[in-house]
């Protein structure tokens, strides 16, 4: 927070808290991944659309829970005296797309990206304008589509330069399906959400004593986070808590068979499964699934199923699909941007020749800079390697030595 003495005005070049400007070489960056990669989705059948910013309130919050409605900027309609919100996450508009404006009967598939707007911000990334990209497949309801936009995702990173990749994978209807076969209320199901959220195991064991619950299911929910590893979690899991629903068991299988999937077409992919892991519980309804890097204590992309959130617009259809901040994505790059083979420099002279050759260069990609008359700086304060010299009557590109 900035604390300005009092009668002194703040800088005007200084930015909201969280809120950051990108500068021409990191513009580049985000701009070329951001063409790359739709162009991928759509070589995957992901065709793009373009949410509004701001939208009414309750279609932005839709199933979303809390934690969207505490990160969602709000407003007041002047012309309808609504309440609107600034998109802090475009997955719901893009279920609000498909279900309402498109209405196809067959799977869909859309992708998007653009800047949301939080208004708390992430800690560890201190910004509160991601620009989100991600990409949703509606309308099937079986582990292939979930195994689809897994892979999808494991692309993007890939074409994004993402090294050292580790994909931590749960699935919320098990612990959905556990709360309600214990008999837990309500206020239980919250307490317990929060302690398993924060891996507190003693609170987690104090806590379960508490409850009237048989001991059969006490023991479940202190088992609950030692569930995680490879796949051979998968097995205990499956002697624990098999028997409890044939929900539980389906989900549990559909696991395995996406860990063998993975194991079978990304032999050099760690993967790993945590059934305590609940993020997106009050928006996702199963599988989930996260990426991360060494380097970022967080997760860099995210996703999973959320079933039936169409059903508000009018059309519930099954749901998957995942998301990232580009400019996190960006970050990870490492690399030099990519340049244009050279920058050529034109003088400021007024001939047709010379206005013809500069737009031959230009529609064959070369970045051409002309001198404004009187300007400041030279071809190489401009970044130029090059400049056009009148040679024989003819422009020609010259090496600046």
């Amino acid at each position: 927070m900035h604390n300005y003495p009092q009668g002194h005005k703040k800088d005007s070049w200084l930015l909201p808290e969280g809120i950051t400007e990108v500068l021409p070489e990191q513009a580049m960056q985000l701009e070329s991944l951001r063409r790359t990669l739709l162009d991928t989705f759509d070589c995957w059948g992901y065709q793009l659309v373009i949410p509004p910013f701001v939208d009414f309130l309750d279609s932005l919050l839709h199933g979303s829970g809390h934690d969207l409605d505490l990160q969602t900027f709000k407003l007041t309609d002047q012309l309808s005296g609504e309440m609107l919100g600034v998109r802090a996450d475009m997955t719901p508009q893009v279920a609000r797309i498909d279900a309402h404006n498109l209405k196809h009967e067959w799977p869909t598939r859309l992708c998007y990206t653009g800047t949301v707007l939080h208004t708390l911000g992430d800690p560890l990334e201190k910004t509160r304008s991601p620009m989100q990209i991600g990409a949703e497949l509606y309308g099937h309801a079986g582990i292939e589509s979930d195994y689809e936009v897994i892979q999808l995702m494991l692309e993007m990173l890939a074409i994004s330069g993402v090294q050292n990749v580790h994909l931590d994978m749960g699935h919320v209807g098990i612990y959905r399906a556990l709360v309600e076969q214990a008999g837990l209320n309500q206020q239980q199901e919250a307490e317990l959400f929060d302690v398993l959220q924060r891996k507190a195991r003693t609170e987690l064991a104090e806590l379960v004593t508490e409850f009237d619950i048989s001991g059969n299911f006490k023991a479940i929910f202190n088992a609950l986070p030692k569930l995680n590893g490879d796949a051979d979690v998968l097995l205990k899991a499956l002697d624990l808590l098999g028997a409890v629903d044939a929900g539980i068991q389906t989900a549990l299988q559909d696991l395995q068979a996406i860990a063998e999937k993975l194991k079978r077409d990304y032999p050099a992919l760690t993967v790993s499964f945590d059934l305590a892991e609940l993020r997106g519980y009050h928006y996702h309804t199963g599988m989930v699934f996260a990426a991360f890097v060494p380097r970022i204590g967080k997760e860099i992309a995210r996703g999973g199923r959320y079933d039936n959130i169409g059903a508000v617009f009018g059309r519930a259809r099954p749901a998957t699909g995942f998301s990232a901040d580009l400019k996190v994505l960006v970050s990870l790059l490492g690399g030099d941007v990519a340049k244009h083979a050279q920058n050529v420099y034109a003088p400021a002279v007024d001939d047709a020749d010379l206005s013809q050759v500069i737009r031959d260069l230009r529609a064959s990609g070369t970045r051409v800079i002309r001198q404004l008359p009187g300007q400041q700086g030279e071809a190489e304060q401009l970044g130029c390697e090059a400049i056009l010299i009148k040679q024989n009557q003819q422009w020609v590109v010259t090496p600046i030595v």
